[in-house]
């Protein structure tokens, strides 16, 4: 079946990588994930990844330990970054090109980002790993994911979590809850939905790129969400 998108960004949360662990990575969660990814681009996907820190550091768990709010959250950029490497090394383990780029310049061990720069390694064919957020404090992972896929035009903000879709509530807590197969931007801001943070909610309405929510869990999630099967939630 042919995707429903060419070009796509993908965001990851640094939990999704831990497995059942309760911190770090772990090695057979990242296998799977990277297969998903190398699935994908089989299809022919031109992708790029934004991945967050949460398995090693998050803001604000830096900041109730009394860490100052901008410092604290540079710290969580850089766990962004330890996350990408470990991707990167795994996706080209695989035999796939990749390229880290991060919104902090850190010569040494990958690329700056920039916007050209990145677009022209995603038509070669390459998959962009996009790290430390948007670079900067006060901005969520997610927020960089809706920036990044506005910048590289990419087509839908694919979000891999641990359940299949949004919900009126917690389903993992809530036998009740109520699935939503489609909503609106608006009414995930008005209704609170927390499924991604308001202004990344409110970028990508503004860019008119549409938000699938999917669960990283299931096997073949990525390409069955990019073909339209499965269950998912499209914000659009």
């Amino acid at each position: 079946m042919k995707p429903l998108y060419k070009r796509i960004l993908l965001k990851l949360s640094g939990e999704a990588l831990m497995g059942t662990q309760s911190y770090g990575l772990d090695s057979s969660t990242m296998d799977r994930i990277c297969k998903e990814i190398k699935e994908a681009h089989t299809l022919g996907i031109e992708q790029a990844l934004v991945v967050g820190g949460g398995n090693i550091f998050r803001g604000l768990q830096g900041e109730a330990q009394g860490i100052e709010r901008t410092t604290s959250d540079h710290m969580g950029m850089l766990a962004t970054v330890m996350n990408a490497l470990a991707l990167q090394s795994r996706l080209e383990h695989m035999g796939l090109e990749t390229r880290v780029m991060s919104a902090i310049p850190m010569h040494s061990i990958c690329e700056p980002y920039i916007r050209r720069r990145a677009v022209h390694h995603m038509e070669k064919g390459r998959i962009v790993i996009c790290a430390a957020g948007s670079g900067s404090p006060y901005f969520t992972t997610d927020s960089a994911a809706a920036l990044r896929a506005s910048e590289l035009n990419c087509q839908v903000l694919m979000k891999g979590t641990k359940v299949d879709g949004i919900y009126s509530a917690d389903p993992l807590k809530d036998k009740d809850a109520v699935f939503y197969p489609e909503l609106s931007y608006q009414q995930v801001l008005t209704e609170n939905l927390r499924v991604m943070d308001t202004a990344a909610i409110a970028l990508a309405r503004e860019s008119q790129i549409p938000i699938m929510v999917f669960s990283i869990l299931n096997p073949h999630g990525i390409r069955d969400a990019l073909q339209g099967k499965g269950r998912f939630t499209i914000i659009q």
